[in-house]
């Protein structure tokens, strides 16, 4: 089991030195990733869905690719995930370039790209993209980014519903050849069949129950081996807490999931280092 550390500034505000603590304690006691959310952009009576309250349109959230860039530069090992980043709302051939680039910085860490296609609609208005073509402008643009990141001096050419292009080149390429990885994340059919036809592994979110979270992973791996994929091979991400105990991480692993992911907890900082030292000793490797 893998595990990751969310770090979320609506709980924990916007300390630089707080971030970069958090990071390196993390790294320091065996956490493999760190994660960032995003919002673009929020407003007064925004819900994530009919059941939730209102979010606070206050909320200050990083831009995850910054925030990540800022931790790469004061951490040396741990990995790099965004959680969710909401990628019908990024233009791909410009997010292609700024991916790239921490990951070259960060010497091959920006390897847990997790996409979303976002639930606020005000959100979508602001970006400037229709809601109702958010999860086919992310199809598209997982493929841009993959084509771009594959391709040579020769360029690629692209021509889609939304992104076209022809004869272009993107470089700095990611550190490792090839593509980075990109997780799907979400808590729809729509999400795990996207992880099966494009992803290399799914992060459902966390309010589905035991049973809807079984479907869904059933559903991505099916899919992928009718695309040809191999659905065994695919990553599962989920969120854990910290007061989890060893039995609690065996019972994810008999379930197929390969990563946890718990958050940053609040408090002072010296409370912060004192719980996630806690529960390393009690479960991490």
């Amino acid at each position: 089991m893998k595990f990751g550390l969310l770090y979320n500034t609506a709980f924990l505000g916007t300390d630089p030195d707080r971030l970069v603590a958090v990071a390196r304690h993390a790294e320091d006691i065996g956490f493999e990733s760190f994660y960032l959310p995003e919002h673009i952009a929020l407003y007064p009576g925004a819900r994530l869905d009919a059941n939730s309250p209102a979010m606070p349109a206050d909320i200050p959230l990083f831009d995850p690719l910054d925030a990540l860039s800022f931790v790469a530069a004061a951490t040396s090992r741990i990995l790099l995930g965004t959680g969710v980043l909401l990628l019908p709302f990024h233009q791909p051939v410009v997010l292609a370039k700024r991916l790239a680039t921490i990951d070259v910085l960060s010497r091959g860490r920006m390897r847990l790209l997790t996409v979303g296609v976002g639930v606020l609609p005000g959100e979508a208005a602001a970006a400037g993209v229709d809601f109702g073509t958010r999860g086919r402008r992310a199809d598209e643009a997982i493929d841009v980014l993959r084509l771009l990141w594959s391709g040579d001096e020769n360029g690629v050419s692209f021509d889609g519903e939304f992104y076209s292009f022809p004869d272009i080149c993107s470089y700095p390429k990611p550190l490792t050849p090839g593509t980075l990885p990109i997780h799907i994340g979400g808590s729809s059919n729509a999400a795990a069949r996207r992880a099966g036809l494009r992803g290399d592994g799914y992060f459902p979110g966390g309010r589905l129950s035991g049973a809807e979270r079984a479907a869904q992973i059933e559903l991505m791996r099916e899919t992928a081996r009718h695309a040809g994929r191999d659905g065994d091979a695919l990553e599962y991400t989920r969120f854990g807490a910290l007061d989890m105990g060893q039995a609690d991480i065996e019972h994810n692993a008999a379930q197929g999931v390969t990563r946890l992911v718990v958050g940053a907890p609040a408090g002072s900082a010296q409370e912060q280092q004192e719980q996630l030292s806690a529960f390393a000793a009690r479960v991490l490797p």
